[in-house]
């Protein structure tokens, strides 16, 4: 932290700002904290994340976990990108507790990320850790080194997909998974 909250002091400088000022003072302890808090991903494995949260189960249907928040930060500029995850799969004898996927798509979502290797990353953990007949994982996300800088576009949406398995075989199964995240499954609530 002390190193960080040295680096961070450097920042403020070079931007032209007085890191001792009142508002500023207790900053850079404060944003290396926060920085360690959003890349606390590096310090979890999936295999820990999953834990003991496997069981055998005789449920060979689609399990989709819909609108699962994420944040990361941008690898490219250190910024933000914030949105949903959604995650389906179909057991092969085991299922996972369901808030496993949720803590999953954080875990990755917590370190320096592209979308795309975000995305990727949870779906090979999903196949890794319980060995579905197949795994589909898609993330929208907006990105705000699109939104504050460079192209400066507040509504781009970025999405990103990646399936394995029988959501990559069979186009009936891929349909099935899309068709539940467009809100074309029956309504409980």
């Amino acid at each position: 932290i002390a190193k960080m909250s040295t680096a961070c002091k450097t920042i403020l400088e070079c931007i032209g700002e007085d890191p001792n000022r009142e508002g500023l003072a207790k900053t850079p302890e404060r944003w290396a904290k926060a920085l360690m808090f959003f890349c606390h991903g590096y310090d979890l494995t999936a295999k820990q994340v999953i834990s003991d949260a496997v069981f055998s189960e005789n449920h060979n249907e689609m399990v989709v976990v819909r609108n699962i928040d994420i944040h990361s930060l941008c690898e490219h500029h250190m910024v933000p990108f914030t949105g949903r995850c959604h995650i389906g799969y179909v057991p092969n004898g085991k299922v996972v507790g369901l808030s496993k996927l949720a803590r999953l798509a954080e875990m990755y979502a917590r370190r320096l990320q592209v979308q795309e290797r975000l995305t990727r990353q949870i779906a090979d953990a999903v196949v890794e850790t319980i060995q579905p007949l197949g795994v589909a994982v898609v993330v929208e996300s907006s990105h705000l080194c699109m939104v504050m800088r460079g192209v400066q576009k507040t509504s781009a949406i970025t999405t990103t997909s990646s399936v394995r398995g029988c959501f990559e075989s069979n186009p009936k199964t891929r349909a099935e998974f899309f068709s539940i995240l467009h809100g074309n499954s029956p309504r409980f609530c």
